[in-house]
Formats: structure tokens, C-alpha cells, sequence
């Protein structure tokens, strides 16, 4: 019987960082993410990719068809926006800014939130309280042989 894959959440910060670079972890990641492999299943939120595309609209705009071209091989499912009531509930966990990252990963029962923000999330990834592991782009590639073994 094959495993459930591993649900991983995406922030904004990591799939702009993999695609304006051709190297680092962040690309590695979305190089991985578009082989769809069965024991991984990446995912963001619409929140995300409206962060996304805000930040790229605003400092460079000549990535924008790339963006749209490259997105959809990723593979990701997109979680909806949190409803004002779900970001409510966790005011004050982390930066007004980040709560509907945050919400997002849980309402998409992710395993792993993976994020390159480590002021604002520090915090709780040291609490350990959360359902899902928050870690740095490196950190999670370096778990991928663990998944392998698993599937």
C-alpha cells in the first residue's frame, strides 16, 4: 500500500527566491515539485501567489510571463484564502502579515511549512506546538532522503 505523500507549504519568499535563481535550495525545491513525485506534494496559498504577483507587478514586472509559465508545472495545490475569522484566531502567533501563511498551512494539513523567514517565524518553530514543522529550504532537502526511504 503506497504512503500518503508529504504535504509541504510553500511560502511566497521561497518560490519567488526559486525562480529568479538557477541554484540554491528554494530551486532545487521547485525543480522537485515539478517532477511530481509521488511521495511529495507541494502546496501554497492564495494568499501566497497574490503576494507573489503584487511583488513582481511592483519590482520586476519582465518576470511576469515566466512566473505564469513556470507556476503551473510546479504542481501545487493552491489552498484558498483564510476567512477573517480563521486569521482572528491566531492573532498575535506571528506578524500580522505572515498569520494567513500560517492558516493556510494548516488548513491544507501540511506536514512542513517551508519558508526562508526566519525573524517572523523563528519563533514558532522553536515552540514545537504547531501540527506541521516550520524549516528553512536547505533544512527540508536535507529530510528528502527520509521520505524516500518511507515511500
Amino acid at each position: 500500500m503506497a504512503l500518503k505523500p508529504v504535504r509541504i507549504f510553500l511560502d511566497s519568499n521561497i518560490i519567488l527566491s526559486g525562480l529568479l535563481s538557477d541554484r540554491g535550495a528554494p530551486r532545487v525545491l521547485l525543480d522537485l515539485f515539478s517532477l511530481d513525485l509521488p511521495f511529495l506534494k507541494g502546496l501554497t496559498g492564495s494568499y501566497n501567489i497574490m503576494e507573489i504577483e503584487r511583488n513582481l507587478k511592483k519590482k520586476l514586472p519582465a518576470v511576469i510571463p515566466v512566473y505564469y509559465e513556470y507556476l503551473p508545472k510546479l504542481n501545487l495545490e493552491i489552498i484558498p484564502l483564510p476567512t477573517k475569522e480563521e486569521i482572528n484566531k491566531y492573532a498575535g502567533a506571528t506578524a500580522a502579515k505572515d498569520i494567513p501563511v500560517l492558516v493556510s498551512a494548516f488548513n491544507g494539513k501540511a506536514g512542513f511549512l517551508v519558508t526562508g523567514d526566519k525573524k517572523d517565524f523563528s519563533p514558532l518553530k522553536r515552540n514545537g506546538s504547531l501540527p506541521f514543522k516550520i524549516v528553512n529550504p536547505a533544512e527540508f532537502l536535507f529530510l528528502i532522503p527520509d521520505f524516500i526511504e518511507r515511500s
